[in-house]
């Protein structure tokens, strides 16, 4: 619906010839890559459960090697479908009914009324202004946008250019655990509930916040006023994206965990997303990424999950840019440390190099990446009261393009975490990005 909707009302090409290169990939097949066999780890046993996404994902058994071609013809029809009837060549007719019958056959509750009802919402963009400089982001329910306000609110009381590496990654982990906990309690579908949006993107709210910082110590989260809480790699999406007149396009797009649900309803070719991980099951109880959430974000019939996708454009009167990332709970604090560096200067490899740390109000740990704090950085936190828990492996795919306004250069970065993934061409240059 979300293709459609896009192609109907903001694009000049019919979707028949936005879906062609997708439709030809899925028909001639796509070669099997280290990022698929990465994403596809733990994920194959349940994948083995479903014949149909098995006769995809594990031919002959087992999972592919790298640099087997994949093919997927019923998908391949199914986008045929949509492409040549809009809406209804997904939502009605032999996809939705192709769809619901699997569904239901596996104990699903999917009927064709639920498809026939269902629309999109197209939402206002958040918009902060910091001096001047402008950024738009997401709004709920998704909760990256949010969040993402509410630490740059929080750290604007800082002189965090100035500071060594210790305390400015001190204040930034306790500007992220408050933003979190504020996700967890007050966040979800706003057609369903009374988001404070007012409250939580307000400089005057986060100024309460960050006068609730100790400037030396850590605030240990079961210290703030919330829910009781008993203790996204993620397969989404992101691109950015900007053309020679100018328009610039930031994209996430998710079916949660790797290969969703790992189900394919036979004959259509299509997994399955589990985006109903992303709902809160019961207040205190973490999701499959150790988000906890609240009433504000629990299962209702018609109810739009929470998540954390981030796509946020950046306008300052020098540059304009467009960035966003995978990684489930992290996503919002990969994009918050992306957008810091680009405010402070820093070009879109810098961006995308950049090391990470993570804080999510629950579990009370700071995770990081590999070479992202050194021993006597990792040492001073723990002095100041953190449980600082070095990853063993690194997270993300941030994409971010950068145009500057003044000289007309374009600089694009694809996460080096990832490689071959995220590459994007200039037509007027044949210039390669990455």
């Amino acid at each position: 619906a979300g293709l459609v909707h896009v192609a109907e009302q903001h694009g000049r090409l019919p979707l028949s010839t936005s879906l062609a290169p997708a439709i030809r990939l899925a028909r001639k097949g796509y070669v099997w890559s280290a990022k698929n066999a990465m994403m596809m780890g733990w994920r194959a046993e349940t994948l083995a459960k479903s014949k149909a996404a098995a006769r995809i994902y594990l031919p002959a058994g087992k999972p592919p090697k790298q640099g087997d071609r994949i093919r997927n013809p019923d998908l391949a029809s199914a986008l045929e479908r949509l492409a040549r009837h809009g809406h209804a060549g997904f939502y009605e007719g032999r996809t939705a009914k192709a769809i619901v019958e699997g569904m239901r056959a596996a104990g699903g509750l999917h009927t064709l009324e639920d498809y026939a009802r269902y629309r999109v919402v197209e939402r206002e963009v958040l918009e902060l202004r910091l001096g001047e400089t402008l950024i738009l982001t997401a709004p709920p329910p998704s909760s990256g946008g949010v969040a993402l306000i509410g630490m740059l609110n929080i750290l604007a009381g800082y002189p965090l250019a100035g500071m060594d590496r210790v305390e400015r990654a001190h204040l930034e982990i306790e500007a992220m655990r408050r933003v979190y906990r504020d996700r967890a309690i007050y966040l979800g579908d706003p057609d369903f509930v009374d988001v404070p949006m007012a409250m939580l993107t307000s400089p005057y709210y986060a100024a309460g916040l960050r006068a609730s910082i100790h400037t030396e110590k850590a605030t240990p989260s079961d210290m703030l006023p919330g829910i009781e809480a008993k203790r996204e790699s993620e397969d989404t999406t992101h691109f950015s994206v900007i053309d020679g007149e100018g328009n610039i396009a930031a994209v996430t797009q998710t079916v949660n965990l790797p290969y969703g649900s790992a189900f394919v309803p036979p004959g259509t070719g299509i997994l399955m997303n589990n985006e109903m991980d992303d709902f809160s099951v019961k207040p205190g109880v973490p999701n499959a990424f150790g988000l906890i959430g609240d009433d504000a974000n629990a299962i209702a019939p018609g109810k739009r999950p929470l998540s954390s996708m981030t796509p946020t454009i950046v306008i300052t009167p020098e540059r304009i840019a467009a960035l966003g990332t995978p990684g489930g709970s992290r996503i919002i604090t990969m994009v918050y440390l992306g957008l810091r560096a680009l405010l402070d200067g820093a070009g879109a490899d810098e961006i995308a190099t950049l090391p990470r740390i993570h804080h999510q109000y629950q579990p009370d740990e700071v995770l990081a990446e590999p070479g992202a704090l050194s021993e006597e950085q990792i040492a001073a936190l723990t002095a100041r009261g953190y449980q600082v828990k070095p990853a063993q492996r690194p997270w993300g795919n941030l994409q971010v393009v950068v145009w500057d306004r003044r000289t007309g250069a374009v600089d694009a970065a694809s996460d080096p975490r990832i490689k071959d993934v995220g590459r994007g061409a200039s037509r007027s240059t044949g210039v390669i990005f990455r």
